[in-house]
């Protein structure tokens, strides 16, 4: 069984982003950049399962610019066999990141294919439900446990009123939600290892994907301040103020 395993270059989730002065987007200009963690988790996940015996072979993908490739081989220093990188200096939107995706999934034979359920710099939380639909495949998102048996996978997922558990056949969709695992740290060894695993570099137009977008942003602002709060004396105090302003 094949493995198919997206992953996203973002600003680093220890970085307090900054918005550009033409307020454009967010400033990622001498910023740190790592892998989505989300991404990461699908990753371990991947790993344990061939790790297991289930999968013969891990593949990720990334679709971006050339510096892509640093995510790529964190990836393969975690224990990926192979990587691909879908070069591009566009903006990706998730449409075209699934139609993609899918074009690899078919090309490469995948039973599964494993993401994060959200990208920490978008939120946008489309792409596995989008790529799901366009390859006609079961989708299990969200996912804190995943159990493989035989030609079958067992997801319990996270939802409003707690865990639900459902089976879907292969092959599938998976996401990747915060408590699905823990993931390991690339030993040095395994780095160095990572450099000489085969990274294949494709464009949009190998799989015949337009990524002309589809949204304009019109304007990127940073959140209000939070005005200053105010100390009480007491209790009664504190109602009164909550009933002036329509509080309670």
């Amino acid at each position: 069984m094949k493995i198919l395993v997206p992953v996203k270059r973002v600003v680093d989730y220890n970085v307090k982003v900054r918005v550009k002065a033409d307020g454009t987007g967010v400033d990622i200009a001498n910023v740190k950049m790592s892998m989505n963690p989300f991404d990461e988790i699908a990753v371990e996940e991947a790993l344990r399962l061939k790790e297991a015996g289930n999968a013969d072979e891990v593949i990720a993908v990334s679709i971006g610019v050339k510096q892509c490739q640093e995510t790529l081989r964190t990836a393969l220093a975690m224990g990926a066999d192979r990587a691909i990188l879908v070069k591009t200096d566009e903006v990706v939107e998730p449409l075209a990141v699934a139609k993609i995706l899918a074009k690899i999934a078919e090309e490469e034979g995948t039973d599964l294919v494993i993401l994060g359920k959200q990208a920490i710099d978008d939120d946008s939380n489309q792409t596995g439900q989008m790529l799901a639909a366009l390859t006609g495949r079961p989708q299990g998102t969200f996912a804190s446990e995943v159990v493989l048996d035989g030609g079958k996978i067992a997801v319990t997922r996270e939802v409003d009123g707690g865990l639900e558990t459902i089976s879907i056949n292969l092959p599938a969709v998976v996401t990747a939600d915060l408590r699905l695992n823990e993931p390991r740290y690339a030993s040095l060894p395994n780095i160095m290892k990572a450099k000489r695993k085969p990274l294949d570099e494709k464009s949009a137009e190998d799989y015949g994907v337009d990524l002309t977008p589809r949204h304009k942003i019109l304007a990127v602002s940073e959140p209000a301040a939070r005005e200053a709060g105010v100390k009480v004396a007491d209790v009664a105090e504190l109602v009164e103020k909550l009933k002036a302003a329509g509080a309670i």
